[in-house]
């Protein structure tokens, strides 16, 4: 696999209050993760410390095989970080600009224009590039604080809440944008918007309190069945289901029916075989998927409702 980025163990201290306590995140390329979490998750916190504008207190984190801590400046060099509020200067024309991020990205001087020219074709800039920042409408500013984090070609791209603030017309427009970058680059894409994780990203990691509380790659979390719904000619006791492999738990419901809940690694086929070969009459089996809003809102409120 090629791992483009890979932190392990991230720690960020606020005197004695823990932001980050222990994150893990590692991406490849065609990676695009949707990064969520509640307010005061640590999200922020940790996309700082994942493009080197904060210092850990514990863990490493390596961009493209390079230590971020150790080689800063190497490491940086694969990184394109849009922060929420775009770094622009509205003075400046979106050419000056971004001539402008390449130096400060180190792009050398005679590859700056034509750097330039790609990063704004790639974010729709083509017709634009002679007017001033400040008068381009909130939509194209987004896109030159992407083409910003482009420009230098880097592995992994860091986006914080793209799309905030934006028309459905230009929130459809980034979000094409987003994938594109996802076939060439490793993508952290934090958001509150819970469609957009599922129309963009191929995985999700959900952290609260600093910690990972949720980490699945989308094609998993829709295909895995939650819960089932069963019904028997012959009903079973709950030990002799728990007692099935694959079977976590099990509860009886008032209409007859037992509501299942499998081991995540459990293929169903296999379990309806199972349950078949048991000889209870399995006249109905019925999978339950919990949308991705139903797994953020247990998650993040279990503690809390407790």
């Amino acid at each position: 696999m090629d791992t483009l980025i890979q932190a392990v163990n991230l720690v960020r201290r606020y005197g004695h209050r823990s932001a980050v306590d222990g994150l893990d995140i590692e991406l490849a390329r065609g990676d695009i993760l949707g990064f969520l979490g509640p307010n005061g998750a640590g999200k922020s916190t940790t996309m700082r410390m994942l493009t080197g504008n904060l210092a850990p207190h514990g863990g490493t984190v390596k961009i493209n095989g390079v230590d971020l801590l150790e080689r800063p400046l190497e490491a940086k060099r694969s990184l394109g970080y849009l922060p929420e509020t775009p770094p622009l200067y509205r003075e400046m024309t979106v050419d000056e600009f971004l001539i402008f991020a390449a130096r400060l990205n180190a792009v050398p001087k005679d590859h700056q224009r034509d750097a330039v020219l790609l990063a704004k074709e790639r974010c729709g800039l083509t017709d634009v590039g002679h007017r001033l920042i400040g008068n381009l409408s909130k939509g194209y500013q987004q896109r030159v604080g992407i083409a910003q984090a482009i420009v230098h070609n880097p592995t992994v791209v860091v986006l914080d809440e793209p799309t905030v603030g934006l028309d459905p017309n230009q929130i459809r427009e980034i979000r094409q944008l987003i994938r594109e970058l996802g076939e060439m680059h490793a993508v952290i894409l934090s958001t509150h918007i819970l469609p957009e994780v599922q129309s963009l990203c191929n995985r999700v990691q959900i952290i609260d309190k600093g910690r990972t509380v949720y980490s699945a790659r989308v094609a998993d979390e829709e295909s895995a069945a939650e819960i089932l719904l069963v019904a028997f000619d012959r009903e079973p006791s709950l030990d002799d289901l728990v007692s099935l492999e694959g079977i976590r738990e099990a509860d009886r419901l008032d209409n007859g029916r037992f509501q299942l809940r499998p081991y995540p690694d459990t293929a169903i086929s296999a379990l309806a075989g199972r349950l078949v070969a048991a000889g209870w009459g399995l006249r109905e089996l019925t999978p339950q998927r919990r949308t991705l809003e139903q797994i953020f809102v247990e998650l993040t409120t279990r503690e809390s409702v407790a």
